[in-house]
């Protein structure tokens, strides 16, 4: 059977139009269940960088939300520390998507979204801005107390986005995870490997003066185990983006003047 030119032409259009139609609605169809899913993603590893759990699968829905009653999530003003609690979960996200609108002030407050960073540790892990509002979340569950920190910095070849958990009294590190990155598998992708994060509990993060004293050194290079963490071997540059990633978080242009607060309101 032969067809002519017009009629192969018209019928490869129609079918494109077709298709394009079914993958779009599939698309629109399995956001919420994506969208479910990145939120119980991130619930998770707050979960279990917190400690609050630690088995090997995935909690479900209904786990994540029983457990996160005890979780408290805060927005903090990140210039002066200032605390306004927040009804319900809010995904860091969410709170990422708004400072990268073209919008940089926020109309409601009058406030800029973001601040242009200096520090020599945000120009290493190249954080260039960081919101003037930021989340965290604090467990409250005795025996469990904690601060959970969203973090994000650049390692080789992605901006890895994780969390920092710490004790309640800052005097040391509780655990650290990254939910999102996309390091090479097998170097830098070892962020995940629960073996190296099994070195960060018990760490020292504060000196005498409140400044960052917590280190990513050279694999092989740790020299005091009390602040200093192993880097990971063939992944240097991965490593200390880790190192500048946090010490950027914990620092003045991060969550510093937050941290002053609540350590001059400790007992």
């Amino acid at each position: 059977m032969n067809f002519s030119n017009k009629y192969i032409l018209g019928f490869t259009v129609v079918l494109c139009l077709v298709c394009s139609l079914a993958v779009s609605s599939l698309a629109v169809a399995l956001k919420p269940k994506q969208d479910a899913n990145r939120l119980l993603d991130q619930q998770e590893n707050i979960l279990r960088v917190s400690g609050l759990w630690v088995e090997d699968g995935h909690p479900s829905l209904e786990q994540a939300a029983k457990m996160f009653k005890s979780i408290v999530t805060w927005e903090v003003e990140r210039s002066s520390g200032e605390m306004t609690r927040q009804t319900d979960f809010a995904p860091v996200k969410q709170m990422i998507d708004d400072v990268k609108k073209l919008d940089y002030f926020d109309a409601e407050k009058k406030l800029p979204k973001r601040h242009n960073t200096e520090s020599a540790d945000a120009k290493g892990a190249q954080i260039r801005y960081v919101p003037n509002r930021l989340l965290i979340y604090e467990v409250t569950t005795p025996g469990k107390e904690a601060w959970v920190l969203p973090m994000w910095g650049n390692g080789l070849w992605s901006t890895m986005y994780g969390f920092l958990s710490v004790k309640k009294d800052f005097s040391q590190v509780l655990g650290i995870t990254y939910y999102q990155h996309g390091e090479t598998p097998g170097l830098g992708g070892e962020v995940d490997n629960p073996r190296w994060k099994a070195q960060w509990p018990g760490k020292t993060l504060l000196g005498a003066d409140g400044q960052p004293v917590i280190e990513v050194v050279k694999n092989g290079a740790v020299r005091d185990p009390s602040r200093q963490v192993d880097g990971i071997s063939g992944s240097t540059i991965t490593s200390r983006g880790v190192h500048y990633t946090v010490r950027t978080w914990l620092g003045d242009e991060g969550y510093g003047a937050w941290i002053a607060r609540q350590r001059e309101a400790q007992p």
